[in-house]
């Protein structure tokens, strides 16, 4: 069997028209696909760091949505233990009649600062300067215990107690004090 010049001529054309139905879907198909391919799974990449903070962050909003309830609950205490009003107003009346309450006279009370609290928003610290010129050592002492236990949003700071050099068995105290109140 002889192959004719013709049937030659139609082998040679399908195959140079195969190799350029080959050429062209490597070139002009698959290229761009794995191009676009390559350009995806870099973004994916990418986005991973992204995609991994937001489910930490899905997660803390979850967990302060558990804590909420308890949370409210607090901040209504804490809110049921601040009194009406200007704390200039109620705050150093409130520690002269602890302080008569327990024995002590006489006890001045004054502002000294005010910070914004960071854990709680809503309220601030005030820090007070508590001056009790004449007192006894032990019901000083006692009455301090008795300040911090009944009122739960006061912090004892800072103590200084001196020594009278006209009456020994009496001291000079000073007390820093801070307490939380609504902004």
């Amino acid at each position: 069997m002889k192959i004719e010049k013709e049937e030659i001529q139609k082998i040679v054309l399908s195959l140079m028209l195969f190799a350029g139905v080959i050429y062209c879907y490597f070139t002009f198909l698959l290229g761009p696909l794995s191009t676009a391919q390559a350009a995806g799974e870099a973004k994916i990449h990418t986005l991973e760091p992204q995609i991994a903070d937001a489910k930490k962050q899905l997660q803390k909003t979850a967990d302060l949505e558990k804590k909420a309830p308890v949370s409210s609950k607090a901040l209504e205490q804490i809110n049921a233990l601040i009194p009406e009003g200007a704390p200039v107003a109620w705050f150093p009346p409130r520690i002269a009649e602890f302080f008569k309450h327990e024995g002590i006279d006489k006890a001045l009370t004054r502002l000294n600062n005010e910070f914004p609290e960071k854990e709680l928003t809503g309220f601030r610290k005030l820090v007070w300067s508590v001056d009790i010129p004449h007192v006894e050592f032990v019901p000083l002492g006692m009455a301090l215990a008795k300040l911090e236990n009944q009122e739960p949003l006061l912090e004892i700071m800072n103590v200084s107690v001196e020594a009278m050099k006209e009456d020994p068995q009496y001291q000079h105290a000073t007390l820093t004090v801070s307490t939380l109140v609504k902004q």
